[in-house]
């Protein structure tokens, strides 16, 4: 099992069953290492900006690795919020194309960003989610027409696990003329994306989840063939051309993806995101895909034994597992009294393991959520 080679490299193991890498990744001996080098050459030397300028590219490399792209094709920002309204302010919705097509879906940070370009002349329509959280591909073709600037979609919906197919939307909004955006957040580093291959014009994301860094660093990847015309203004001056040319009488923005990024970095986050980006490629996100499927697929049959409802799609191939629940705080609190952490959102319980997570955890999960089970929503 994937889980034994790694698991020892992640010291919350010896004292509790962490299951919640949809809102924090475990923390890595790498990721505490990192912390303490950026630390101790504070001590040492005071400020270090070569060397946090370095480990800012260095953060980039590793994301480009990770999604199969050019380094130049990779702003690395505070968080996908900074990167997606840099984005917003990039585009002119004063043409005939003003229309953002996004989904029910989405994470907050999407739907606000987009519906605030409304003062801008934006039109924003929300397409529909079934009940079961899938969303049939005609939907997207009704909605997506000669008026449709962008369409936003996310990988994995964070509050259920659901999964949209993103090959066939992406290729419908291309044929019509339209650019598209991943929210990559909750898919990265657990399910495999190759952008290139993909055709995304952009993906968002960061770096604490199944990335295993932590807050303060996240990215926006844009494809150069596809993106190189729009100029946000939404800007900062790690944003320009030559960042130490200290220009405050114009605007001289970089010619590659690091025109969306902002103001100074998160340095602390740095070291931690380029630790963390840099395990999870060692350990192999097609290979944690594939280890994280096994587990999901015994929580969802003891569940079913329990007589629980998971509200996950079946079809969804993620890393997040939804369950039911009649309270979803208690249940939470429940839980975490027990041993076991994991997280909640819209009525579900949310589990989320990752490539460190084994049978163990699945076992101790199933014999926690037995003792609670008055707290399950029966179907």
């Amino acid at each position: 099992m994937l889980a034994d080679a790694i698991r020892s490299r992640f010291p919350v193991f010896d004292n509790i069953v962490y299951l919640n890498s949809c809102s924090q990744g475990a923390l890595s001996d790498s990721v505490r290492a990192a912390y303490l080098d950026y630390l101790e050459g504070l001590e040492r030397e005071g400020s270090l900006w070569g060397h946090w300028v370095e480990r800012l590219d260095q953060v980039r490399g590793a994301l480009a690795r990770l999604f199969g792209v050019t380094p130049g094709e990779v702003a690395v920002t505070t968080s996908e919020s900074a990167g997606v309204a840099a984005l917003a302010s990039a585009l002119d919705f004063d043409g005939t194309r003003n229309t953002v097509v996004t989904t029910s879906l989405e994470f907050p940070t999407i739907g606000q960003i987009w519906h605030a370009q409304e003062r801008r002349g934006a039109r924003v329509v929300h397409v529909e989610a079934d009940p079961d959280s899938t969303i049939p591909l005609d939907r997207f073709a009704d909605a997506i027409d000669d008026t449709t600037l962008i369409v936003s979609i996310t990988q994995v919906c964070y509050r259920n696990g659901s999964v949209l197919d993103l090959a066939p939307i992406i290729e419908l909004a291309h044929s019509r003329g339209a650019l598209v955006l991943v929210d990559a957040y909750q898919g990265a580093g657990a399910i495999p994306l190759d952008v290139a291959a993909l055709g995304a014009d952009f993906v968002g994301g960061g770096c604490l989840k199944y990335l295993l860094g932590s807050p303060g660093v996240g990215y926006l990847v844009a494809r150069a063939d596809t993106t190189a015309g729009l100029v946000p203004t939404t800007t900062g001056w790690f944003g320009a051309r030559d960042i130490f040319a200290m220009d405050i009488r114009s605007y001289d923005p970089a010619a590659d993806a690091r025109r969306f990024e902002s103001g100074t970095p998160s340095v602390p986050s740095l070291y931690a995101a380029a630790a963390g980006v840099e395990l999870m490629l060692e350990i192999g996100v097609a290979e944690t895909h594939a280890h994280v499927q096994g587990l999901i697929g015994q929580l969802r049959g003891g569940i079913a034994e329990l007589g629980g409802t998971v509200v996950t799609p079946e079809s969804s191939r993620g890393p997040l597992l939804a369950v039911a629940s009649v309270d979803e705080h208690e249940h939470v609190a429940a839980l975490e009294r027990d041993g076991v952490v994991v997280s909640s959102r819209d009525g579900n319980v949310r589990i989320s393991p990752h490539c460190y997570n084994d049978d163990t955890d699945v076992e101790a999960l199933l014999k926690a959520l037995h003792t609670h089970r008055h707290l399950l929503r029966r179907p």
